[in-house]
């Protein structure tokens, strides 16, 4: 689940989960200058980006959200994506289990 602070619509993304999965937390911060229109995580060992977590909604620069990754697996290292307004795109890799929050600057 994605809240997005400000009055901003609730996104969310979710996946049946086994019993013994737990759901990985992190708040997103965008201080980059640009609007944050497309984000997306998947685990590190898959070959694909899975659906954009944003969906309809956006996260603009000054603004923060609160991303739940419930997809049922229990790996920490996940990708992420995020495509900007101005048509670029930032990538890195996170451990989701240990991260308190992200910043994009």
């Amino acid at each position: 689940m994605l809240c997005l602070k400000h009055l901003l619509p609730v996104a969310f993304v979710a996946f049946a989960a086994p019993v013994m999965a737990q759901d990985m937390q992190f708040e997103l911060v965008n201080t980059s200058g640009y609007t944050l229109m497309e984000f997306y995580a998947s685990p590190s060992d898959v070959g694909a980006w899975e659906a954009d977590i944003l969906g309809a909604n956006v996260l603009p620069s000054g603004s923060s959200g609160t991303v739940n990754i419930a997809d049922g697996r229990t790996q920490c290292t996940y990708d992420i994506r995020m495509v900007f307004d101005d048509g670029t795109d930032l990538t890195d890799s996170v451990n989701v289990c240990e991260i308190g929050s992200y910043t994009i600057q």
